[in-house]
């Protein structure tokens, strides 16, 4: 059930950020959902292999390169699915950081609520 919920608070935030930035777009709540579910399917999967192969890079970089990470993976997800855009790197940079402060947020009220 706490998978579900997570599952959902996350589309509610690619939904409110898609609606504040301009240069990301989602059709409806369908494809939030759609989103939120495979970001976390490409974060499981494809993130852990990413950061091995640009280690060096992300040291070099002093971890700022993982953010350039966060935006390919947007940037993947954005080629899966029909119903999400992003428009550049830039964007996909700006939305995987706000949807992680946003996902913080909407994640500790969760647990406030537990307590």
């Amino acid at each position: 059930m706490n998978l579900i919920l997570r599952l959902l608070l996350n589309a509610v935030a690619v939904f409110a950020l898609a609606n504040i930035l301009t240069g990301v777009s989602v059709d409806g709540y369908l494809s939030a959902i759609i989103v939120a579910l495979v970001l976390s399917i490409l974060n499981l999967l494809v993130k852990p292999l990413l950061v091995i192969l640009t280690l060096p890079v992300t040291i070099i970089t002093l971890g700022l390169f993982l953010l350039v990470i966060n935006g390919l993976i947007i940037l993947l997800a954005d080629k899966f699915i029909d119903g999400f855009s992003v428009a550049s790197i830039w964007w996909a940079i700006l939305f995987s950081v706000l949807l992680s402060i946003l996902q913080s947020l909407l994640q500790s009220f969760l647990k406030k609520d537990k307590k």
